[in-house]
């Protein structure tokens, strides 16, 4: 079965320990829901640097990317469709890219 990477951007931290408490059982719901098709919870995205042939340079304190999770799907509309539900989503203030991960 292929793999695929969920890829969030946006999102933000919760600003209360309840709200992490909400926030961190809905993701858990969620992939909890996904089931054995979860390869990999992933985690959150530090800060970032980009790497050219020209250098390294700093992302100017905007991570393009703020997380990922890894999951089985029979193809990638089954996998945004599984994307469709995660918790980013809600209330407007992230998204989720998704994209196969090749079979080299």
């Amino acid at each position: 079965m292929p793999k695929f990477m969920l890829i969030y951007h946006g999102g933000g931290r919760p600003e209360t320990p309840e709200e992490g408490e909400k926030v961190m059982a809905a993701w858990g719901a969620w992939m909890e829901g996904i089931g054995a098709d979860l390869i990999d919870g992933g985690n959150p995205a530090g800060m970032s640097k980009t790497v050219s042939a020209t250098g390294v340079a700093d992302d100017g304190g905007s991570n393009p990317v703020s997380g990922y999770t890894l999951i089985n799907a029979a193809d990638i509309d089954a996998a945004c469709e599984i994307a469709k539900g995660c918790p980013i989503l809600e209330g407007g203030q992230g998204t989720v890219e998704v994209a196969e991960a090749m079979e080299m």
